[in-house]
């Protein structure tokens, strides 16, 4: 961390606040419910991790759900300070390396249809647009474009 890399470290309850603080300022009417993100990061069949600097500020936090051989990414927020630095992509490679330990054959992930960053990251990594979700992104009526990557055989 010395080098200003963040460190990257499963959350706990005890990460909801500044997790919360990342989804509301990300995400704004669309975002999560406190109690949803609560349920998240506590399920066996999820994983949610944290971006920290060096003083341990919440600068991005990202979570997966798999069961079985099928995955999603829930969700990943990087704070507006801390974009453009790698951050996002980091949390990502970190989903997917735990996608990989899980056994996961199929990710799925929905992203904004307004976010062309965050259409081009996934795309980066392997994931191809397969369809798009009308209006699903409420109270702003935004599409979802649906993304989907299959591990290597």
């Amino acid at each position: 961390m010395t080098d200003g890399t963040p460190a990257i470290r499963t959350a706990g309850a005890s990460d909801l606040d500044a997790i919360m603080g990342l989804e509301h300022a990300a995400f704004g009417p669309s975002a999560w419910e406190r109690e949803t993100m609560r349920a998240e990061i506590a399920s066996e069949w999820g994983r949610y991790v944290l971006a920290e600097d060096a003083e341990g500020r919440a600068l991005g936090y990202a979570g997966l759900r798999a069961v079985g051989v099928e995955g999603d990414i829930q969700t990943i927020a990087v704070a507006a300070e801390a974009r453009g630095r790698g951050i996002g992509r980091a949390l990502l490679a970190e989903l997917l390396a735990e996608a990989e330990r899980r056994g996961v054959r199929e990710l799925f992930l929905e992203v904004r249809a307004d976010n062309p960053t965050a259409r081009a990251l996934y795309a980066s990594v392997g994931f191809a647009e397969i369809g798009v979700r009308a209006r699903y992104y409420q109270p702003e009526d935004v599409d979802a474009v649906v993304m989907k990557r299959e591990a290597e055989r």
